[in-house]
C-alpha cells in the first residue's frame, strides 16, 4: 500500500469517528516531535501494539478487501498486563474482512453506528476446514441457531459473540453506508492468533510516497529506532 492511500484512509476514518462522537486518545494525533518528547511514557503503547492499524490483506484493493482498526487497549499473551482488549474499526459498504478464526481469542463485535454489518459464520472442523454444522450463537446475549454460512445482519447497537474456532467473515451492507464497529475481546495477538481460511497478508508493505499522517502500529519499530 502507498503511504498516501493509508493517510487518506486514516483521515476518512478519523472524520467518521468524529461524526459519531468517538474520541481517540490524545496520542492518536501525535507527531514525531510529540513521541520524542513523551517517549519515556509510551512503552506500553509500543509493546502492546496500540493505535492505528490498516490492512488490505494483501489484496491490492482496500475498498474491496480491507479493514481500518484502532486498538485502544490490550494486554500481552501469557497474562502480562490487561486480560482484555478493545478496538474501534471502520467497515465500508461491501468491504470484506476475509474468513478467519482465532485459536484463543473470544470477542464481541459491536455495530456502534452507521450501516448494517453482515457476517457469514462456520465452525472449524478438527482439520480446520469449514464444517457444515449449524451454530449456536449469541446476539446481544440472546441465543439463536443459524446454519453454516447463513448471512447474519447486525443493526446499530447489536453485537455478536464469536468464540474460538468459529470462522467469520464480515462486510458492510450495500447502500447502507459505512459502519463504525467495536470489538471487545480477550487479549489480542494479531501476529499469532489469526487463522485465515485462505492465505492473506495481515500487515501491509508500505511504499513511502509521502510522510505519515499518523504512525501505524507496524511503524513502531522504525519509530523507536529513530527516537533512540
Amino acid at each position: 500500500m502507498k503511504r498516501s492511500e493509508i493517510n487518506q484512509i486514516m483521515a476518512y476514518s478519523r472524520d467518521l469517528m468524529d461524526q459519531y462522537s468517538w474520541s481517540l486518545p490524545e496520542w492518536a494525533r501525535w507527531k514525531k516531535e510529540d513521541w520524542l518528547k513523551r517517549r519515556g511514557e509510551c512503552r506500553r503503547i509500543f509493546r502492546h501494539n496500540l493505535g492505528w492499524d490498516i490492512t488490505d490483506f494483501g489484496s491490492g484493493d482496500f475498498l474491496k478487501r480491507g479493514l481500518f482498526l484502532f486498538t485502544l487497549r490490550n494486554g500481552l499473551p501469557g497474562g502480562e498486563g490487561k486480560s482484555y482488549a478493545e478496538k474501534i474499526m471502520v467497515v465500508r459498504e461491501e468491504q470484506e474482512t476475509p474468513l478467519h478464526f482465532h485459536w484463543n481469542k473470544m470477542e464481541d463485535i459491536i455495530n456502534r453506528g452507521g450501516g448494517t454489518l453482515l457476517f457469514n459464520l462456520y465452525k472449524a472442523d478438527p482439520e480446520e476446514e469449514l464444517s457444515g454444522e449449524d451454530l449456536e450463537i449469541l446476539i446481544d446475549d440472546c441465543s439463536c441457531r443459524v446454519k453454516a454460512g447463513e448471512q447474519i445482519a447486525l443493526k446499530p447497537g447489536q453485537s455478536l459473540t464469536l468464540e474460538p474456532f468459529v470462522y467469520h467473515r464480515f462486510y458492510g451492507a450495500a447502500g447502507d453506508g459505512p459502519v463504525l464497529v467495536g470489538e471487545v475481546s480477550k487479549v489480542n495477538d494479531d501476529s499469532a492468533d489469526n487463522r485465515f481460511y485462505e492465505s492473506v497478508g495481515r500487515f501491509p508493505e508500505i511504499e513511502e510516497d509521502e510522510d505519515p499522517l499518523h504512525y501505524l502500529c507496524c511503524d513502531y519499530k522504525r519509530l523507536q529506532e529513530e527516537l533512540s
